[in-house]
């Protein structure tokens, strides 16, 4: 039987079992013929080989589709195998390859998948529902009329006083309902109500619209927008939980992320809640609003330069007449004054926001 015809039934036998090779057609072969005819069963093994894993594969597939959601899926075993002679090893190799690539292309179909996006955003829903809690764990200390029938306090954030007529600041961002209401130190609820809101520059501005509140006679802190020192002393108060919080830090960037020149970053834990509070300086200044924090990096945290809260005021002046009367204190009357008295007198100031 000639070289070509006995590849042919060789071939035959191996993939259709109908080609019938004779111990007399493989003996007539001289050693070179033979050695190619055994690297051809070699090379026609491998391709049985490969053919046979692909509808291995297929069979799985068709068998995890038509699998109950609660039953136990069991990954199969890929088997590789290695032969001797040079050609027939990188055929083999290249084979073998291509058939791992498509199991682990398998396995990570059927494999469940983290979803960055999903895990932050419960973080987020988390926060919110302890927030909510604790606001109706403490509804007896609230006036049924601050808030309207059926709203319900869904989240919450920070501000801050800017003039003595119940004026407030906060991030555009905390007022993601329908309206507010703002809580002090005291635990009194005041109405408010939402005069001004730069998405731009997340900030907005809140008025108390309340006959229960009695403005004070002056504010104990200025709003300095002059250019900021690196490694300069900060601490900010806010509301990350139902009482205030303080926290301390140091300006670590000019800018803020991706080089934003409307904000720096600051060194500080910043938690759900802090947005829209103030940063003070050492001498109890307000240099800027708390506002994000990066979700991947402990610490790393970002505030609005107090210069955007001038712009702010100065677009809202053009839109609305009202807001001419508004004048911001410009005194330093916490300079040199110990952290703990600073404490005390600005936190009167400083209001817890909820939003329903």
């Amino acid at each position: 039987m000639k070289k070509e015809q006995l590849l042919e039934e060789i071939e035959s036998a191996l993939f259709n079992s109908k080609g019938k090779i004779s111990y007399q057609d493989l003996k007539n072969l001289d050693h070179e013929e033979g050695t190619e005819i055994e690297e051809n069963i070699l090379f026609f093994n491998a391709m049985k080989d490969y053919a046979d894993k692909k509808h291995f594969l297929s069979t799985l597939h068709s068998i995890q589709n038509n699998l109950p959601d609660t039953e136990e899926k069991t990954p199969g075993k890929v088997v590789s195998f290695f032969q001797k002679y040079k050609k027939v090893t990188a055929i083999a190799a290249s084979i073998a390859g291509i058939t791992a690539i498509t199991i682990t292309g398998v396995t990570n179909y059927f494999s469940p998948k983290t979803d960055e996006s999903k895990i932050q955003q419960l973080s987020r829903d988390i926060e919110i529902i302890k927030k909510t809690q604790a606001v109706q764990s403490s509804r007896i200390k609230e006036v049924a009329s601050k808030i309207p029938k059926g709203a319900v306090v869904k989240s919450g954030g920070s501000a801050f006083l800017i003039d003595t007529k119940g004026y407030f600041i906060t991030n555009a961002h905390v007022l993601n309902g329908q309206g507010a209401i703002v809580t002090n130190t005291k635990g009194q609820d005041f109405k408010t109500s939402i005069v001004y809101v730069d998405q731009t520059r997340d900030l907005a501005i809140l008025k108390i619209s309340d006959k229960d509140f009695k403005p004070s006679k002056s504010l104990p802190y200025d709003i300095k927008r002059n250019k900021l020192d690196l490694g300069q002393d900060i601490f900010t108060l806010g509301y990350p939980r139902n009482e205030i919080v303080y926290n301390t830090g140091y300006v670590s960037a000019a800018t803020g992320f991706d080089g934003d020149t409307s904000t720096i970053q600051v060194s500080m834990m910043a938690n759900p809640g802090n947005s829209g509070g103030p940063i003070f300086n050492k001498e109890g200044q307000i240099i800027g609003v708390l506002s994000t924090r990066e979700t991947k990096s402990e610490g790393v945290s970002f505030a609005i330069k107090a210069n955007e809260i001038y712009q702010t005021l100065d677009d809202w002046k053009k839109s609305d007449t009202s807001a001419i009367s508004l004048k911001l204190k410009e005194s330093k009357s916490l300079k040199n004054t110990p952290r703990t008295s600073q404490i005390k007198e600005l936190e009167d100031y400083i209001y817890l926001v909820k939003v329903y």
